[in-house]
């Protein structure tokens, strides 16, 4: 975790996570925050409301708040993303 919630007004997350080669995410969804992910290294797919977004370096993808996403490295390296979440006052 590079900053922590209460570091930054609304900032709730701002981390690092590298998923190994056939790792997948639970099916989540935030209800009080919008998520921000940014892919760093590796390859994958993302599943934001039902629909698979390819992820490869340099591709920014956002999940709103209440919109179930999912994770999955389907490469053969490690997938690495910067990701963080934003507080959404609802």
């Amino acid at each position: 975790v590079m900053l922590q919630k209460g570091d930054l007004p609304h900032l709730t997350t701002f981390a690092q996570a590298t998923f190994a080669p056939g790792q997948v995410t639970t099916l989540h969804s935030h209800t009080d925050m919008t998520e921000i992910f940014f892919v760093e290294s590796g390859e994958g797919i993302i599943t934001v409301e039902g629909a698979a977004y390819a992820l490869a370096p340099g591709v920014c993808i956002v999940a709103e708040a209440g919109e179930q996403h999912q994770l999955a490295n389907d490469g053969t390296a490690p997938l690495v993303i910067t990701y963080f979440g934003i507080k959404v006052e609802r």
